[in-house]
């Protein structure tokens, strides 16, 4: 196991430590699959039968923790004028998706997309019983159940203006494939962003990793023109987040 592999593991035991100790077989299940559909689906179903009435279950942080890292990017419309394209790419029951649809100025076209149908169902019942209204009545959104690992089967290239990650990188970096897998949802990002678009990851993985895993992973894929940045969330109960933002600036769609 590499030096980088150990410390997005050792990260990984610390937010599931934190978030879901009370389910420990499924923190089991997990740890060693979270590349597979089965153990989120299974994870979800528990979380959702242990409580009767609906909560969303956030990674890391809610929506008021990076509005002011998420919000400015959606400030430009597009041009000619139509929605800004945004995804939630591994939302699972987290409200971050909804709150962007719900507090855009702009017209928005928000898609939560997750491996797990058992997630996407929940969120789409609970939408359906919240009826949350947007800021802008130009705005949707929609609850998909997708592999982001094959993002460009769904949308085209160049189609959207921001992609959000609170935590799927992570996840996949912690599986047995996880590396590989990773490298696939990067290029896969880069190739349905325009040109304009961004990618935020937000993770505690410190810049010292992420961002060499970050510009070698671009680099191995020919990316070179591609900008990672990073800028620090804050300390959140005893941990320090970041986020990590990836704008294509050449074609990787060929």
């Amino acid at each position: 196991m590499s030096a980088l592999t150990k410390s997005f593991t050792f990260a990984c035991r610390r937010i599931f430590s934190r978030n879901i100790r009370q389910h420990s077989s499924v923190t089991t299940e997990l740890m060693e699959n979270m590349d597979k559909k089965s153990a989120w689906d299974r994870f979800y179903s528990e979380t959702s039968s242990r409580n009767p009435n609906f909560k969303n279950f956030e990674w890391f942080f809610g929506f008021d923790a990076v509005r002011d890292f998420i919000m400015p990017l959606l400030q430009t419309a597009s041009l000619p004028p139509s929605p800004l394209q945004v995804l939630d790419m591994g939302c699972g029951t987290s409200a971050l998706g909804p709150c962007i649809y719900r507090d855009s100025v702009l017209p928005v076209r928000v898609t939560c997309a997750d491996i797990s149908p058992v997630a996407v169902q929940l969120m789409r019942e609970h939408l359906q019983a919240k009826s949350i209204k947007p800021l802008n009545v130009s705005s949707h959104i929609e609850f998909l159940e997708l592999d982001c690992t094959q993002l460009d089967r769904h949308f085209a290239a160049n189609s959207l203006d921001l992609i959000v990650d609170k935590g799927t990188i992570d996840a996949l970096l912690r599986s047995k494939e996880g590396t590989e897998k990773a490298a696939l949802v990067l290029r896969q990002c880069l190739r349905v962003l325009r040109s304009s678009g961004s990618l935020l990851q937000f993770s505690d993985e410190d810049p010292d990793a992420r961002l060499v895993w970050l510009e070698t992973a671009i680099g191995d894929q020919g990316l070179v023109a591609a900008d990672v940045g990073v800028q620090e969330v804050g300390m959140l109960r005893g941990v320090c987040y970041y986020c990590y933002e990836v704008t294509p600036q050449n074609d990787v769609n060929k």
